[in-house]
């Protein structure tokens, strides 16, 4: 009877394998990897996410691109400017027995609370002063993105340079480089970026993300070794080693795209933890200076205001929370597309096809 049931099960899964081979028959790799990725609900509702928050934080307040006369400036469809006071909008927008600068933003219907949906005009509320939480609110997450692209693209590109020629050349370059690595990384993270953000915080955002970037590329390098150390022994190597292919051409057109999936995952948790470290440098002070803003510096502002207006801190941390959620679910969704060991998820009408056909008589 056990070996039966074994016989059943085993059937069924070879069903299921079969069902899920059979919708990427005929793709190649990129179709499988693209339709794998689609079909990852979480990611792809994340991916939607992300760039709905990118387009309305950079359509909002504009985008100004250098200076002088090579000053590129676009207009933004928000009213309000991060400098600009408004203290009769602040003070036609109280609550809470007399407290300026409430959000007028309302989402709950009249029968709740008599004022029915409405925007209003400060929907993020007001901070202190009178200048439009929205307008800061858009500001501090445009510094706080830019951050994460740059150090994202510089640790990417440094950990995968450096981790491919450790891995593929071996020996004493594997091992200058592994110690150089091992060096960056006992180096105490929060002091190395409280010492950037000290030096080059006042210089804007740019320079300090770059300066963080030089520093964010360790753990990438040390996957792609691993994975060049393995993929280098493989047959296809031997082969085009045979053919005369140079050791560049070997390394990017044979063994790099076989390891872009690891690049590729750790590179979306790269980008998560470069904006979380941006927020909490500028929180402790070593991050983003005033009058520029970012989301970090927001609620390092206004922590004193936290039982008299909350909102000023609701509003960043959400921020800052949905950004980082979606790039780590985008990860998510690009590890189980990119990895061909992650099984697709089998749904339960097609798991009770299989197990009919396993019961089916040969």
């Amino acid at each position: 009877m056990d070996e039966i049931k074994k016989s059943t099960i085993s059937t069924s899964d070879k069903n299921e394998t079969g069902i899920e081979s059979k919708e990427t028959e005929g793709l190649s790799q990129r179709q499988i990897i693209v339709k794998r990725f689609i079909k990852h609900k979480a990611a792809m509702a994340s991916l939607v996410t992300l760039i709905a928050i990118i387009v309305i934080v950079y359509t909002s307040l504009g985008v100004n691109i250098g200076t002088g006369r090579f000053k590129i400036s676009i207009p933004g469809w928000w009213p309000y400017k991060i400098d600009q006071i408004d203290p009769e909008g602040a003070l036609a927008s109280s609550c809470n027995g007399g407290v300026t600068g409430c959000p007028t933003l309302d989402l709950a219907p009249p029968f709740l609370d008599g004022d029915g949906i409405r925007f209003g005009g400060h929907p993020f509320g007001t901070d202190i002063i009178g200048i439009d939480y929205f307008a800061l609110v858009m500001r501090g997450a445009q510094q706080s993105i830019m951050v994460m692209l740059i150090v994202g693209t510089l640790g990417i590109l440094i950990g995968t340079i450096v981790g491919a020629i450790a891995g593929f050349f071996g020996g004493i370059v594997d091992a200058v480089l592994m110690r150089v690595t091992d060096m960056f990384l006992v180096t105490p993270t929060i002091v190395i970026g409280a010492v950037i953000g000290f030096r080059f915080g006042n210089l804007g955002v740019a320079p300090l993300a770059i300066m963080l970037g030089l520093f964010a590329w360790m753990g990438l390098a040390r996957f792609v070794r691993t994975e060049f150390l393995t993929l280098r022994e493989r047959e296809f190597v031997d082969a085009a080693r045979v053919a005369g292919a140079s050791d560049r051409r070997i390394i990017f057109k044979h063994i790099l795209p076989n390891a872009i999936g690891i690049i590729v995952v750790v590179g979306t948790l790269l980008l998560s933890g470069a904006i979380l470290a941006e927020t909490a440098l500028s929180y402790l002070g070593f991050g983003v200076r005033a009058p520029d803003v970012s989301l970090g510096l927001l609620i390092s502002q206004y922590q004193g205001s936290f039982g008299i207006s909350p909102w000023l801190f609701w509003w960043p941390g959400t921020l800052i929370i949905s950004i980082a959620l979606c790039v780590n679910f985008i990860g998510d969704g690009l590890r189980d597309a990119f990895d061909p060991r992650q099984r697709r998820h089998i749904s339960m009408k097609e798991r009770r096809k299989a197990r009919e056909l396993s019961e089916v008589p040969s």
